[in-house]
């Protein structure tokens, strides 16, 4: 762009003094017009840079998701091929439901087993709060006798005293009561063993037994579920859409649960298309400024954006705690640069572009708008450039 700035600047100067020789060629007028271009391109080149930054910097990334198993197992089938498109839900790997079947089948007759001991338990403790009312009843029955039978014993004895009586019916007459003495101190014993045995209750007011019982058929049903799913992710489901690049994984292999060792790596097919700026080139940037884009993998094609955000944080703004640093944002961005994350706009919306797709491009603010025309031209030169693949072998 430069150079044709210069030649029509050339061309006007040949006109001036050469071709009408309006103005004299001097040295005053040669200075003039070494001078002109020079502080003229000069101070074009710096207001584009403020209100059309342009960055030669503009990558394509995409998300990488780790796959790793949550169960540990023996890899029966896998599927799918690398570098194919994949869709969410699709099976990304298979591992061996045995183990994990045998588990769920003895915790479902753990959990039987208990639910049957709960329902012994409840029968006993039914059982005994009619027992309690047995003995309740029978110690009211006993104590009725024995009041009774004891005033048949005050009325023998005066009777036997006066000689107007039996000494024999006195005689029986307490024996009666001894005997319903003893009756009613086996029915006030078989009313506290029930009142004790149905006493231990938890805070809840439920028996300790029952509650022993359920406390067991809880966990069971916790183990149970956790077996449950565990055998559900025996089979691996693709998270979103996206492709496997470098699938190593094959049947016969152990999928482990470790998160330094992924069974694959899923690349996600959502994008983001970064431009890397200096700290001081994106002070005139705002979400929802037009962008243009050349990549490389699309010579000569001019790729619309829109300005999605600025990401205000990087690595080398965060302060590491122990011993690890913490990388900021989705790819390293170079010591003392900001990335724009732009979006593809209009037709471009759906251009598929390989992640790590390398380009160049410039966002277009509000200020100098006149100007913008020169950074276009800038970057459709550059498109065309693209063309050339200069190498020698």
């Amino acid at each position: 762009m430069e150079i044709l700035l210069l030649g029509i600047y050339s061309f006007f100067v040949w006109l001036i003094f050469f071709k009408f020789r309006w103005l004299p060629w001097n040295f005053v007028s040669q200075v003039i017009v070494i001078t002109i271009p020079a502080v003229g391109l000069t101070v074009l080149i710096l207001m584009l840079n403020i209100v059309a930054p342009s960055s030669h910097d503009i990558r394509v990334v995409n998300y990488v998701v780790p796959i790793n198993p949550p169960v540990r197992g023996l890899v029966t089938e896998v599927p799918i091929e690398p570098n194919r498109p994949i869709r969410k839900g699709d099976v990304l790997f298979k591992v061996d439901p045995a183990p994990f079947e045998s588990a769920v089948r003895t915790y479902e007759a753990q959990l039987a087993q208990l639910r049957v001991q709960l329902v012994t338990a409840t029968a006993s403790s039914r059982n005994l709060q009619e027992q309690l009312k047995g003995a309740s009843a029978q110690k009211e029955s006993v104590q009725s006798e024995l009041n009774l039978a004891r005033l048949r014993l005050q009325q023998y004895k005066e009777l036997a005293d006066s000689g107007a009586g039996s000494r024999f019916d006195y005689e029986k007459a307490q024996t009666d009561v001894r005997n319903l003495q003893g009756q009613l101190a086996s029915a006030l014993a078989a009313e506290m063993q029930a009142r004790e045995t149905l006493g231990a209750k938890t805070p809840d007011g439920e028996q300790d037994e029952v509650a022993k019982v359920k406390a067991q058929i809880a966990a069971a049903e916790s183990q149970l579920a956790n077996a449950r799913w565990e055998l559900s992710q025996t089979t691996y489901y693709a998270p979103t859409d996206g492709t496997v690049v470098a699938l190593t994984l094959r049947p016969g292999a152990m999928a482990v649960p470790l998160p330094m060792a992924p069974a694959m790596n899923f690349i996600e097919n959502e994008q983001w298309i970064l431009a890397i700026y200096k700290q001081n080139e994106v002070r005139a940037v705002k979400p929802g400024q037009e962008a243009e884009v050349a990549f490389k993998m699309y010579p000569g094609r001019i790729v619309k954006c829109k300005v999605d955000s600025i990401m205000w944080a990087t690595a080398q703004g965060q302060l590491p705690i122990g011993s690890m640093n913490p990388a900021g944002g989705v790819a390293p961005v170079p010591a003392n640069s900001l990335a724009v994350r732009l979006l593809p706009d209009g037709k471009d919306k759906d251009l598929f572009l390989a992640a790590g797709a390398n380009g160049a491009g410039a966002v277009y603010t509000e200020k100098a708008e006149m100007i913008h025309i020169l950074r276009k031209i800038i970057v459709r030169v550059g498109a065309k450039l693209d063309w050339l693949i200069l190498k020698l072998h």
